[in-house]
């Protein structure tokens, strides 16, 4: 070899170095390939339901945002992850989602017991866990990365029993609940609010969450002739208890909480449910997002939880657009959320990371369809 050809094969050497060198220094490995996220929700089971129409509802938000660019030229993905409305599933499912799949955001629970549980393994992995259903107190306190676009039942418990009391001029109430998080929370704040409007409980029976008989509590809820029953549960303790209830001949207004938003409640449970009124977040529903969910899921149905879901989904997207996928740069974005209209309302998020506003319609099972209160 030439003296010229070494000086200009050792050129050649020195440039592809230098080169590989800049591109190591310059290139961002963590803004390549898909951004994939966490979901936890009741796939089967308990809410099921719910918790298929509120995939559906995420998957909707993905499929859009992709279509238009998703994260900066990057495609959102989700690890959908079955909660089945149980602590333990949910801390399966966390467990895996932060330290195996090391997700930076999970959409969930949807449950509260579901997301009081994985609450402690986001914390402590530094992953944003935002629940677009969760309604328990406690999720207020769970954890500085953990965030909530639905109403707290602060809020729900006490518009239940201003409706019992006010609208339907209720003095006598029971009250039966399912020993979960979310049933437990709503029947202390729905207990403390109707006796401070000088209503009295009768009745306060519990029930396990499984249980799939009621009449033991439902029988001594009869013995005191209650003029309404507040009757919260998930899906399937419902449709049993609704059954029991018209059996006994208990003949008491029957309110309920926003799980009974289940088109499988009036679907199973027949002549049972005709009249069951319930509430549920007010959610403004644009006929766009409707006539969407409609083709993603071949029904009319839109169930709690799921449009607060899809905005989660959208609010997380926008602030991954601006600061990346660090965890704690989106944890921080997310305490700034103020006025996000979305298709559930406005979003403003507090310091706490919750909603900061809710209000509330009443529903009536009325020919086996819920609709408006009049």
């Amino acid at each position: 070899m030439t003296k010229i050809a070494k000086t200009i094969l050792w050129v050649v050497i020195i440039v592809i170095v230098i080169g590989a060198i800049w591109y190591g220094l310059t290139r961002k490995p963590a803004e390549e390939g898909v951004i994939k996220i966490g979901f936890i929700g009741p796939l089967t089971g308990d809410a099921a339901g719910l918790g298929q129409n509120t995939r559906a509802g995420v998957e909707l938000a993905v499929e859009q945002i992709n279509e238009a660019g998703g994260i900066n030229g990057r495609n959102l993905e989700v690890i959908f992850e079955d909660g089945m409305c149980n602590p333990k599933e949910s801390t399966n499912a966390a467990n895996k989602l932060v330290n195996v799949d090391k997700v930076p955001v999970i959409i969930g629970g949807l449950c509260s017991s579901e997301t009081l549980a994985a609450a402690p393994i986001a914390e402590s992995g530094k992953t944003v866990l935002f629940s677009s259903c969760s309604s328990n107190p406690d999720v207020t306190n769970a954890g500085d990365y953990v965030f909530r676009d639905y109403p707290c039942d602060s809020f729900q418990g006490k518009k239940a029993a201003e409706i019992a009391y006010a609208d339907f001029e209720t003095r006598n109430a029971a009250i039966l609940y399912c020993l979960s998080d979310w049933c437990v929370g709503l029947d202390q704040i729905f207990k403390e609010t109707f006796e401070g409007l000088g209503g009295t409980i009768v009745a306060e029976e519990s029930y396990e969450q499984t249980s799939r008989d009621l009449r033991t509590q439902l029988t001594k809820i009869k013995a005191t002739n209650p003029e309404l029953i507040y009757f919260v549960g998930y899906t399937e303790a419902t449709i049993v208890g609704l059954k029991q209830i018209k059996e006994l001949g208990i003949e008491a207004t029957l309110l309920g909480g926003d799980a009974w938003d289940d088109p499988k409640i009036p679907e199973e449970a027949g002549d049972s449910a005709e009249g069951i009124l319930y509430i549920k977040p007010f959610a403004p529903l644009t006929e766009e997002f409707k006539a969407a969910m409609e083709v993603k899921t071949g029904t009319k149905d839109v169930t709690i939880c799921t449009p607060q879901a899809y905005d989660a989904v959208y609010i997380v997207a926008e602030i991954m657009k601006k600061v990346g996928t660090d965890s704690e740069k989106i944890k921080d974005e997310l305490y700034k959320v103020e006025g996000y209209e979305g298709v559930s309302g406005t979003i403003t998020l507090d310091e706490n990371g919750d909603l900061a506003t809710a209000s509330y319609i009443l529903k009536v099972v009325t020919d086996g369809v819920a609709v408006d209160y009049k």
